[in-house]
């Protein structure tokens, strides 16, 4: 493992004690360079070796949806944990309190976490800092390129940050180091967890249901990306961006929620899959979009406000505010599907039956939000709140990014002026109608269940 992909947050006093990774946005055992490296110091020291995950009710809008794809990966990584000799603890409530709990507690020698790029995790984090007295360090596990080596700044786009990634990336493409057997046993007695209990217990909201149609965990991502290369990668590259071809590779639910790794997906699909266009197209996406989304969301903490936009897009906006809106609907309209445009509708659908929208859709979906609601403020709320409700990979800086991009112009250039749009780029149902067979889209969707 690369060194450059830890930093230390704090130097604190070293004491003897365990070693605790503190497990949040990567959810699993193998291919995860925070408990590889975890386990490192672990090992050198001689001490035991632990994981802790902090339950957090009510994260950002999540409902019963996400919590039950989330806890049955986490299942499913706490039991391989245990196989390791590695100590697996759900700490419940507030994450900061229950962390430094816990610590304390334990008499935890030195901690290790995970880099997440969403303010409100930057938060906790900075708030643990205050508090804990021990070595705390942070392992990006998540993208290939560590996001602060990647750039030092905010990208304007695409084509500023692909170079950068792509002079560095072979370097950082290494195999994973397996997880060991861990010599050291806990201390005290690990205890066993009733997931469905801990579930059904939650205070959150359980209006909207798990699916059915994706089997979370680590193993079930493993399989979903031998399924796409068998089925969809030669494809991709054409017939991604067709919603009636349905050719997603439906990865992203397991990426979010940290079951699986970028860079193993990245590493299967150079070793197992066919080189071409579908190719290039998929790791554009994986690797360049994917970690764009990191760098927009950890170098501008407004990636959640207007604040956020660039200047020329705030700008144009404001001018267009007062502009005739033909259709206004609320946000329980829009919830439900309500309004003029069956491809609009149909995208509403996929996202609330299935927990999913096909990527190409996310940028109309959004597109007609703000061109739906008196401002761009309102687009922006409504639009996140319903993406962070009812898609698996909601509360994801891919996601807010994406929003970003379709409603404010981040990572695009201005365009041709128009009502209520000004220079944002503009997307037409009779556009989708023309590029794509929308008619097959909306057949599959309506016979998904509710």
């Amino acid at each position: 493992m690369k060194a450059e992909r830890i930093r230390k947050l704090k130097d604190g006093i070293s004491r003897p004690g365990p070693i605790i990774y503190w497990m949040s946005r990567d959810q699993r055992a193998e291919d995860n360079w925070a408990l590889t490296f975890a386990q490192k110091l672990a090992l050198e020291q001689g001490e035991p070796l632990g994981v802790v995950f902090c339950l957090t009710p009510n994260f950002a809008g999540a409902t019963l949806r996400q919590y039950h794809f989330m806890l049955k990966g986490l299942a499913e990584t706490s039991t391989y944990l245990r196989i390791k000799n590695i100590a697996f603890f759900l700490l419940v409530g507030d994450p900061v309190t229950e962390l430094i709990r816990f610590v304390n507690q334990n008499q935890v020698q030195t901690l290790i976490t995970d880099f997440d790029p969403l303010t409100l995790k930057q938060q906790w984090k900075r708030n643990a800092l205050q508090e804990l007295a021990i070595p705390v360090y942070e392992v990006d596990a998540h993208n290939i390129v560590p996001c602060w080596l990647a750039s030092p700044k905010q990208e304007y786009g695409a084509y500023t940050l692909r170079p950068k990634l792509q002079r560095v990336l072979n370097s950082y493409l290494d195999s994973f180091t397996p997880l060991r057997d861990h010599p050291i046993n806990w201390p005290q007695t690990v205890p066993n967890f009733d997931w469905e209990s801990i579930l059904s217990s939650l205070p959150i909201d359980k209006r909207v249901a798990p699916i059915q149609w994706l089997q979370p965990g680590s193993r079930a991502a493993l399989q979903q990306i031998n399924h796409f290369i068998d089925h969809h990668l030669t494809v991709y590259g054409e017939g991604s961006n067709d919603p009636g071809e349905d050719r997603q590779s439906n990865l992203s639910p397991y990426l979010h929620f940290g079951q699986l790794a970028p860079q193993r997906v990245a590493l299967t699909i150079l070793q197992d899959g066919q080189p071409g266009s579908g190719q290039e197209a998929f790791l554009e996406e994986l690797i360049i979009r994917r970690e764009l989304a990191d760098n927009f969301c950890y170098y501008n903490p407004n990636y959640q406000t207007v604040a956020g936009f660039p200047t020329w897009a705030q700008q144009t906006l404001e001018l267009h505010l007062h502009d005739n809106r033909p259709y206004l609907y609320t946000q329980e309209q829009l919830e439900n599907a309500e309004t003029h445009d069956p491809y609009w509708n149909a995208a509403q659908l996929e996202m609330v039956r299935h927990g999913k929208m096909h990527g190409y859709l996310r940028m109309y979906w959004a597109k007609k939000i703000l061109e739906w609601t008196p401002s761009p403020k309102i687009a922006l709320e409504t639009a996140i709140h319903l993406n962070d409700r009812y898609l698996l990979d909601g509360r994801d800086p891919n996601g807010y990014t994406g929003i970003a991009w379709s409603i404010g112009g981040v990572h695009d250039r201005a365009w041709g002026e128009r009502p209520i749009f000004g220079k944002i780029r503009y997307m037409s149902g009779s556009r989708l109608a023309a590029k794509f067979n929308m008619k097959q889209y909306i057949e599959r969707i309506n016979q998904l269940e509710t």
